[in-house]
């Protein structure tokens, strides 16, 4: 059903409303529904390698990205919904684990190319509501589990490589001035 109580029309996923992504190129479409998951892909690569540490990095990506179904923004909401599209109709492309320094150096340029197409497309509220999502799906994973696996206790501070990724994702979004 739509926002209005009507049927969503043919062909559109349940909960993305067209008169979001209509604004948008199919490919920038794609890179904004795609953009979360390298994130927290990326967020959860940084720091100690540890398979309970990275599954507790994992899922709290995953609650970060559905947290965007309450956000007041029109935007961020329908791109959660393709999100769960795309993983229900079984099209989202593959995530690498692993993110390298230039895996890093590519997610930085689809977040400067995101910034270039929310500018482009997108009001200046649902542009700083996007990003600014967007960068807490990685501090919630960088904030999810020690070096160890266990939960990182309120207030301890992130790994130095989790804090750089941070501070770089930030950079990159617009949300941090540069220099």
């Amino acid at each position: 059903m739509s926002q209005t109580g009507s049927p969503d029309p043919p062909g559109v996923p349940h909960g993305v409303w067209p008169g979001t992504t209509a604004g948008y190129p199919p490919d920038e479409w794609q890179l904004l529904v795609r953009l979360p998951g390298r994130v927290m892909v990326a967020a959860s690569s940084a720091g100690p390698d540890n398979p309970v540490r990275t599954v507790t990095a994992g899922l709290a990506g995953l609650d970060g990205i559905a947290a965007g179904r309450s956000f007041d923004s029109e935007l961020v909401r329908s791109v959660v919904a393709a999100i769960y599209a795309e993983s229900d109709d079984g099209r989202s492309a593959p995530v690498r684990a692993g993110a390298a320094d230039g895996d890093l150096a590519e997610l930085l340029l689809s977040c400067r190319a995101v910034v270039e197409t929310l500018a482009r497309h997108a009001d200046p509220a649902d542009s700083a509501a996007y990003r600014q999502w967007v960068q807490s799906v990685a501090a919630r994973v960088c904030r999810a589990a020690g070096s160890d696996g266990r939960p990182r206790p309120f207030g301890d501070p992130v790994d130095p490589e989790q804090r750089r990724v941070l501070d770089q994702l930030g950079e990159a979004l617009g949300l941090r001035p540069t220099g």
